[in-house]
């Protein structure tokens, strides 16, 4: 892994998610790009008519009062995100992350989203954005836009930073959990840490959840894991929470989509689930 794609807005979420970076860049050796993305209707000018109902001499000072603001709450903006870029370049300074690439770009982060991530290998962002306050429960609206759209890794950071030495991989099987085994395997970044492995059944003696539970034992163990794993019956959101709030788990990885997927652009239920109501950071496969 050579670039992590860190996108901010600022809030609390986001610049918690600096520390996440950090902690993985060192570990991976990686570079970081910080992005922020100015929504794009900041920055136009007011141009609407007003004379029909004001009149010709009153709509001109209205508009031109108008237009006056929007330059004003433009330049504040602006000045916000360069604020926002500086904070997070001082935070990996001191971390001592010298790869560090600042990006500030106008328009909408999801239309604009693809043109950044074709350089990155992971993406990274907070859980939630600036509404956090009046959205818990909830993810934020580009957090699941851009996890319908990646095709990378992507790390959802919870609001509190905590250190990860105790992480859960969610085994269910599929073609994206696969890709989080892989990249287990083949990644040093949690090599070291305590790794427990999870499988959920409707019933104990599922054979076919025992096969790929045992298959992805020997793989980590291949990788040079030992992994503690485990398989519970019930559904599967419930047992994983459950089961992270048991065992102090810091990080689960899983995929996002289980067998059940029913068309491509649609998250799986279990993860959109487990994201909504987990308190700990989630790195999602496709």
């Amino acid at each position: 892994m050579k670039r992590i794609l860190l996108c901010t807005d600022g809030s609390t979420f986001s610049q918690n998610s600096y520390q996440y970076a950090a902690w993985l860049a060192s570990r991976l050796q990686a570079s970081i790009e910080v992005l922020h993305v100015s929504d794009v209707r900041s920055q136009k000018v007011v141009s609407k008519d007003y004379s029909s109902s004001l009149g010709f001499d009153a709509s001109r000072e209205l508009l031109n009062r108008l237009v006056e603001l929007e330059h004003e709450k433009a330049k504040i903006n602006n000045q916000r995100a360069k604020l926002i870029l500086e904070t997070a370049g001082k935070f990996f300074a001191e971390q001592g992350i010298s790869e560090v690439k600042l990006t500030h770009h106008i328009g909408f982060l999801v239309d604009s989203f693809q043109e950044f991530e074709a350089q990155a290998d992971l993406i990274m962002m907070g859980k939630r954005g600036e509404n956090a306050e009046f959205a818990s429960g909830h993810l934020g609206a580009n957090v699941e836009r851009v996890l319908r759209s990646t095709k990378k890794p992507c790390f959802v950071t919870s609001r509190k930073y905590q250190p990860i030495n105790r992480i859960l991989l969610a085994d269910d099987g599929s073609k994206s959990c696969q890709r989080a085994i892989e990249f287990l395997v083949n990644s040093p970044a949690f090599k070291g840490l305590e790794l427990h492995v999870l499988s959920v059944a409707k019933k104990l003696h599922d054979e076919a959840a025992q096969a790929s539970l045992k298959a992805t034992q020997h793989q980590l163990i291949l990788g040079g894991f030992t992994p503690v794993c485990q398989l519970l019956q019930g559904e599967a959101e419930q047992a994983i929470i459950n089961y992270m709030e048991t065992q102090k788990i810091n990080l689960l990885i899983m995929g996002a989509y289980g067998h059940s997927r029913i068309r491509r652009l649609v998250i799986g239920s279990t993860t959109l689930h487990i994201l909504r109501n987990t308190h700990v950071p989630v790195l999602v496969f496709r």
